[in-house]
């Protein structure tokens, strides 16, 4: 049973290719989506204090989630070049 398991676990330079590829995408996707669930609270919530200052808050909430959102595609462009580059 134990040699039938053995030749599972070696670590080839292709295996280990894809699992920092996965890295760079599971954590290069967890910060941005944190930073927009965050964004999108606090500008729900200065809406719900200032409703007359709605352009200037959707505004910068918008600009603010775009640049969380440019992390993300940093991070599978990153993941796509380990994948198939390197």
């Amino acid at each position: 049973m134990l040699a039938m398991i053995l030749p599972l676990l070696e670590f080839t330079d292709a295996g280990l290719k894809y699992i920092g590829a996965g890295m760079v995408l599971g954590l290069g996707g967890l910060g941005p989506a944190l930073a927009i669930g965050m964004l999108t609270g606090k500008a729900m919530e200065a809406l719900g204090r200032n409703p007359e200052a709605q352009p200037v808050i959707q505004t910068n909430m918008i600009l603010g989630i775009a640049f969380a959102e440019a992390i993300a595609i940093y991070a599978l462009v990153v993941a796509v070049m380990i994948g198939f580059v390197f």
